[in-house]
């Protein structure tokens, strides 16, 4: 470790080798609390390099837990994270709504690290279990239509580097890696970024997989599609800028889509939006994402999605998708 911070200290770039090579030996207990914090930080002041984020997420993978559920070709709705715009869980209500349309969801998630309440917090004071177990993954699957999957539990290695990040209480590049380091590896995704660099980068790591997949980036700097401007979407069956207008949707004001100041209110919004007692701007922009992971996942347009998202929201099927998943998670 202490020549990869003296070369990175010297403005120097990391192979991909190289950068795998430095998550392997940190996952691996090798680097102390101030060779990570540092080791962190200078990804905080340059940009990340295509090949050094790809060297991180093949460390990544190589070290997860390991779980094949590729048989219900899922797909996963996850952002990165680390936009500052502390909005509710779009993204995992979003899953919801997805799996209700019929399309089967592996989601991918965590505890908030640089927002009030992640999607593992939501989860977690809704009931729902945390496991690696592939059986009970499976049955998920085929009664709710949906799994979680709980990054913690699925990167032990990490174990090393989550009090560095619960410290620095800012976004690090693991913010970057969170979607690209999915265990069940799903052929099918939608990412969010915080910004268009980086969906360029995950753009071009994404096109040289088998992913069918769809990255967004809202332009004044959502990580997801917001409503409040214009989105950016790049991916292998779309590149597009799209408006609120084109999922049937005026523009939104920002502190409408606003998550609250703790975890038990980021729940109590979940609820009131599956429940049907969510405002107009909530369910709009649920429905908008929902809508294009569901174009995503079936390959078909967005004007087809959005009704299957809409109907899966306002006729209760995403909340009988939680509901089955909290009993699952009780027995």
């Amino acid at each position: 470790m202490k020549s990869i911070l003296n070369k990175l200290t010297h403005h120097e770039i990391l192979s991909k080798d190289e950068a795998e090579d430095a998550l392997m030996e940190i996952s691996k207990g090798e680097a102390n609390h101030s060779q990570i914090a540092a080791f962190l930080t200078v990804f905080m002041m340059r940009s990340i390099r295509i090949e050094e984020l790809e060297g991180f997420r093949d460390a990544l993978l190589k070290l997860a837990v390991s779980i094949d559920l590729s048989a219900y070709n899922p797909i996963d709705l996850c952002g990165t994270g680390g936009d500052g715009k502390n909005t509710f869980n779009i993204s995992t209500l979003a899953s919801f709504i997805t799996a209700g349309a019929g399309v089967n969801v592996t989601k991918h998630g965590n505890y908030s690290v640089s927002s009030v309440s992640g999607s593992s917090n939501v989860l977690e004071n809704l009931g729902v279990k945390f496991s690696t177990d592939q059986s009970f993954l499976e049955t998920c699957l085929e009664k709710a239509g949906i799994c979680v999957l709980h990054a913690p539990l699925f990167h032990p290695a990490m174990k090393f580097v989550a009090p560095v990040r619960k410290d620095l209480a800012v976004k690090t590049f693991f913010n970057m890696l969170g979607p690209m380091v999915n265990p069940a590896k799903p052929t099918n995704q939608m990412v969010g970024v915080y910004s268009l660099e980086l969906a360029r980068k995950y753009s071009y790591l994404y096109q040289n997989t088998t992913k069918n997949f769809a990255i967004v980036h809202a332009l004044d700097g959502y990580d997801e599609i917001s409503l409040t401007g214009d989105a950016k979407v790049m991916g292998n069956r779309i590149n597009t800028v799209l408006k609120p207008k084109d999922f049937e949707a005026e523009k939104i004001n920002p502190q409408e889509i606003y998550g609250g100041e703790t975890k038990e209110k980021a729940t109590q919004i979940f609820q009131d939006i599956l429940n049907g007692k969510g405002t107009q701007a909530q369910n709009k922009v649920v429905c908008a994402n929902a809508a294009l992971a569901i174009s995503t996942a079936k390959k078909i347009n967005l004007k087809e999605a959005l009704p299957l998202a809409e109907e899966s929201l306002k006729s209760g099927k995403a909340l009988k998708k939680l509901e089955t998943l909290q009993k699952l998670s009780a027995q």
